[in-house]
């Protein structure tokens, strides 16, 4: 039977299922430090078997009048250090093959690809440009540079002179390189 500062272990955890805050902290100041340490063999983290051991004296507070009593306690609290920390290290490995699974999702799947929601944005952003674009010069820059024409063939369809077409297709870029600025370095990474 352990002897904590004067007082039979047995005693302490009797006090303790009976709501005696004395008796839990004179076993969490006598136990904790050991209970680190053989929580330190299973994780690699100091933090992580501090919080480990921690995490069972909370179980242990609030579920102290639940406890049966027996001889030796400390075959106990090493127990169920020992199980919370391999509870602890199934939990890490499940998170780790969850992450290990989402970034090899995130390599082949679209609903995850950055580029896919920064080119939808800028295709509004682009819109928005064009549509704030003269009429004309808006009609001029859509069969040029969406509809693929070449600018003999914009003349032709709207009879006006090659030079115009050129002219328009300079003012709607002036247009649009000012609404995309913060776009601009962006479009040339990804063209």
């Amino acid at each position: 039977m352990q002897v904590i500062r004067g007082v039979l272990e047995k005693d302490l955890i009797v006090r303790l299922k009976d709501g005696d805050q004395t008796a839990f902290q004179l076993l969490f100041h006598f136990y904790y430090p050991g209970l680190v340490t053989y929580a330190s063999q299973f994780t690699i983290s100091t933090a992580d078997s501090e919080e480990i051991v921690q995490d069972f004296f909370v179980r242990l507070w609030s579920r102290h009048n639940q406890i049966i009593l027996c001889d030796s306690f400390k075959n106990y609290f090493f127990s169920s250090v020992k199980n919370a920390c391999l509870d602890f290290l199934k939990h890490l490995k499940i998170e780790k093959k969850y992450v290990s699974e989402m970034m090899e999702l995130s390599k082949h799947h679209l609903a995850y690809d950055v580029d896919l929601f920064v080119a939808s944005e800028l295709q509004d952003k682009l819109k928005q440009g064009i549509d704030l674009l003269p009429d004309k010069c808006r009609q001029v820059f859509v069969m040029s540079r969406i509809d693929g024409l070449k600018n003999d063939e914009i003349a032709a369809q709207l009879d006006i002179s090659k030079r115009t077409v050129e002219t328009q297709i300079s003012k709607a870029l002036k247009v649009l390189r000012v609404e995309l600025k913060d776009y601009l370095g962006l479009l040339l990474f990804i063209i």
